[in-house]
């Protein structure tokens, strides 16, 4: 068995440290972000870091690198209060992956790949159209994370458009039905395997398989 100790990891170069950290807390989901500056220039971002909030209200977050450098995608949502998620598919995924490069603020990711960029409802921020569940956020707060300068964004989901043979009758999603991947670690990409689903776990109660 292979092991570091915290002062092996902290010697080690920093990309091998970042594959390393970023692989080792397991599969990470894999989202487009969509926003709009004031000036309509339409920007899009991959992100493994959005997360559920909560459901009352509904709300998600995701972590943003420190503020040091221009983040579009920051600067964007602080100014017009809007942003979309868009689920990644197999489909999709070197186009996804592209939009991890710094282009210039004046020039749109899907300009550079192969992503529709398309708007619904009058919501400001850009959906991708090729994403099979989208949702459209507002702005909710942000926290700095003092140990590495690290912001968690919260948004608040304000629309939820999906495809209606993964909605089931519970409102649980079927992911594996439109290929939604996940990223195992910062650059690879892979399709999940639906293995089963349980019924709500309570004390001394037997599971039920819901598949």
């Amino acid at each position: 068995m292979k092991h570091f100790t915290s002062k092996d990891i902290h010697e080690m170069p920093s990309r091998y440290r970042a594959h390393l950290i970023n692989s080792c807390t397991g599969y990470k989901s894999a989202n487009l972000l969509g926003t709009k500056s004031v000036s309509g220039i339409s920007n899009l971002a991959i992100f493994n870091s959005v997360v559920h909030i909560g459901s009352t209200p509904p709300m998600l977050g995701f972590i943003l690198r420190p503020l040091t450098v221009a983040r579009d995608t920051y600067k964007n949502f602080k100014e017009t209060g809007f942003f979309t998620v868009n689920q990644v598919n197999n489909k999709i995924i070197e186009g996804a992956h592209q939009t991890a490069a710094s282009y210039n603020e004046h020039i749109s990711e899907f300009s550079k790949t192969n992503l529709t960029e398309t708007y619904l409802d009058q919501f400001h921020a850009p959906y991708v159209d090729e994403s099979a569940i989208k949702l459209g956020c507002s702005y909710v707060n942000e926290y700095r994370i003092e140990e590495n300068g690290c912001v968690m964004i919260i948004g608040a989901i304000e629309h939820i458009y999906l495809p209606n043979d993964i909605l089931h009758e519970d409102g649980w999603l079927q992911l594996d039905k439109h290929n939604a991947v996940v990223t195992n670690g910062l650059d690879a990409y892979a399709l999940p395997k639906l293995l089963n689903r349980f019924s709500y776990a309570e004390p001394d109660k037997p599971l039920q398989k819901l598949l």
